[in-house]
Formats: structure tokens, C-alpha cells, sequence
């Protein structure tokens, strides 16, 4: 569990209901169901009109990701790959064709057997990096699902407090209600605007912090596996790998890792 994801939406919705109190508001005039459907019905309506039904589905289950505390993995990926060095320096690439199967990392698989199988430096590059390329694209897409969520939100927040508004033209006779509809009406409009601000936007913003560092893995295994490949020295490519992983400030689940591989 990410703890600062959860006590971040907490401190805002403190923050939010303890001041209306404050300021004499009653708590039960901000839970109007109706308002709640039309935000949350609209704004995911309209996301899914965007984007691909797979892109939608697909960031709906990133949530999950957004919600769990990131392990950094990379102290325990450089050790692996220097472990793979050693042999190969010492018993040659091929010794390590029964090995890399059973690699901790499936792009660290794919990397190793292209080097195992005597790929060259540059097309094993390009290929890899493309790999990382659609990697990234793929998950900064799901970010965007996000991105677009808090977008279409507040607007679709003030198509319900003008649809209430419309109920309380209907009531002109009767003044008390027109107060109480008013105040109603606008209720929608408070759910969009923090739908978008407190949910959807942050949440973006952290799947595309995770995304830097999951990117950053792959480097790093890309650069580990180029390195065995080309015969460098094992304590040489630790030295470098460890600080390519210093600057994975993310972190980078090894679960997410595997996934997008």
C-alpha cells in the first residue's frame, strides 16, 4: 500500500469537509447520489469515448499499481547481472544459454538470449530500445486515460449543477426550495472539480513517475546485458550499473517491471 497516496486523499478530504464545517456547512448537504452518477457516469463516458475499450481496461487496472508502494529492484538486478558476467567471462556467453531462462526479469531474458545467441551490439540496441520504447508508450498511455478523466470532470460536474438548475426554475413559487435546490445543484460541480483534482490528476501523475522508473530498469538491463555481451569486466559493469540504479529515485516495482516488459 502506497501510504502516501492514501494519506494524501485523506489530508484533501479532511482538509475539504473539515473546512465547509468550519464555515457552518452541514456534511450531509454534500452527498447528493443523484450528482455523484451524473460526474462519475459522464466523466467515465466520456474517457471511454476517447480512448480504446483495451487502453480504458488496462488503466483501470493501473490503478492498483498507483495504490501499491514501489520496491526499488535495482540493487538486486545489478547483482544478478554481475553474477551472469562472472560466468561468462569465465566459461564464455554460451555458458550461460541453460541460465538465462531462468533469469529474474523477462526483458533481462530477452536481452541475454539475443547476447547468447551472438546478436550484434547495435541491433541488439536498437531492438531493445524499441522494446522500451513501446514499453513507455503503452504505459504513458494509461496515464493519459487519467490525464483525460480529470479533464472532462469538472465540465461534466457543471452539466449537473445546470441540470439542477433547471429543476429549480421549475420551483420559482416556492422560495425555500429554490435556496435549497441551488445549493443542491451545485453540488455537482464540487465532485468534479475534486474528482479531477484529488483523484484523477494526482493518480496520473504518479503512474507517470512509476513509468520513469520502470524505464529506467530496462536501461539499465539493456546496458548490463550489452555489457556481458561486449566481455567487460565484471566488477566494471557493477561500478557502472549501480550508478545508473542510484538515480532511480521512483522506484520501479519488479512486478510492474515484468509487466510491461
Amino acid at each position: 500500500m502506497d501510504k502516501a497516496t492514501f494519506l494524501g486523499i485523506g489530508i484533501a478530504t479532511v482538509g475539504i469537509v473539515g473546512g465547509d464545517l468550519i464555515e457552518g456547512g452541514k456534511i450531509q448537504a454534500l452527498f447528493q447520489p443523484t450528482a455523484f452518477m451524473i460526474v462519475i457516469g459522464g466523466t467515465i463516458g466520456a474517457t471511454m469515448i476517447q480512448f480504446p475499450l483495451k487502453t480504458f481496461i488496462r488503466a483501470m487496472k493501473g490503478v492498483k499499481g498507483a495504490l501499491q508502494e514501489p520496491s526499488d529492484p535495482s540493487h538486486g538486478l545489478v547483482e544478478e547481472i554481475v553474477r551472469y558476467a562472472t560466468i561468462a567471462r569465465k566459461d564464455g556467453i554460451l555458458a550461460l544459454e541453460t541460465i538465462v531462462p531462468k533469469a529474474s526479469d523477462p526483458f533481462l531474458v530477452r536481452a541475454l538470449t539475443m547476447a547468447v545467441d551472438g546478436a550484434d551490439t547495435n541491433a541488439m540496441r536498437e531492438t531493445l530500445e524499441a522494446s522500451i520504447h513501446h514499453a513507455e508508450e503503452e504505459a504513458e498511455d494509461v496515464a493519459k486515460v487519467f490525464e483525460a478523466a480529470g479533464g472532462y470532470s469538472p465540465t461534466v460536474g457543471i452539466i449537473g449543477a445546470v441540470l439542477g438548475l433547471i429543476q429549480v426554475m421549475s420551483n420559482l413559487s416556492d422560495i425555500a426550495k429554490v435556496g435549497e435546490g441551488i445549493a443542491t445543484a451545485f453540488v455537482a460541480t464540487i465532485y468534479g472539480v475534486a474528482f479531477a483534482n484529488i483523484l484523477c490528476l494526482p493518480i496520473a501523475g504518479k503512474l507517470k513517475q512509476r513509468t520513469r522508473g520502470e524505464m529506467r530498469i530496462k536501461e539499465l538491463l539493456l546496458e548490463g546485458a550489452l555489457a556481458i555481451q561486449q566481455g567487460m569486466n565484471p566488477k566494471v559493469i557493477k561500478e557502472r550499473l549501480s550508478s545508473m540504479g542510484s538515480h532511480d529515485e521512483d522506484g520501479a516495482g519488479a512486478s510492474a517491471t515484468k509487466a510491461a516488459a
